[in-house]
C-alpha cells in the first residue's frame, strides 16, 4: 500500500497553495474594502469607529487603504510582505479593540483574517507572484 502521507514538502504544491490562499483571502477582504472605497468617494457623510483616536476620516482612510489597496497588492503578489502589514494592523485593531465588547462571535472573522495575513507575512507570496517575477529577473 502506498503511503499517502509524507512530511516532505513539495514546493510546487506549496507555491500553488499560496497562490490559491492569496487570491481567496484577498478577494474576500475586497468584499469589505470595495464598499468602503465607494463610500469614501461618495457624498455620504463618513461615520466610522475611531478606536485609536486618530479621527474618523483618518481611521476610515487607513481602513480603505488596507482593505482595498493592500488586498489588490496581495492578489498581484506585489510587495506582499509589506502589503500585509496594514492588513495585520487593521485586523488586530478590529478583533482586539473594536469588537471586544461584542464577544467572540464578532471577533472570529477578523481573527481568521489576521491569522491569514500573518501567514503571508512569514511565507511571502510564493512563486506565482509579481514579487517572484521581479526578484528572479534581478538575478
Amino acid at each position: 500500500m502506498k503511503n499517502t502521507y509524507s512530511t516532505n514538502l513539495n514546493l510546487q504544491h506549496v507555491d500553488l497553495g499560496l497562490l490559491i490562499f492569496r487570491l481567496a483571502i484577498s478577494a474576500l477582504m475586497l468584499t469589505h474594502g470595495i464598499p468602503k472605497l465607494i463610500k469614501f468617494f461618495g457624498s455620504e457623510e463618513i461615520a466610522f469607529a475611531d478606536p485609536l483616536g486618530l479621527g474618523e476620516i483618518t481611521t476610515f482612510t487607513l481602513a480603505v487603504f488596507a482593505e482595498f489597496v493592500c488586498s489588490v497588492l496581495v492578489i498581484l503578489g506585489l510587495g506582499t510582505r509589506l502589503a500585509v502589514l496594514p492588513l495585520i494592523g487593521t485586523m488586530a485593531v478590529v478583533a482586539l479593540i473594536v469588537h471586544v465588547p461584542d464577544g467572540f462571535g464578532r471577533q472570529e472573522l477578523p481573527l481568521l483574517y489576521l491569522t491569514g495575513w500573518i501567514l503571508l507575512f512569514f511565507t511571502g507570496a510564493g512563486k506565482y507572484s509579481l514579487d517572484w517575477y521581479f526578484l528572479s529577473k534581478k538575478k
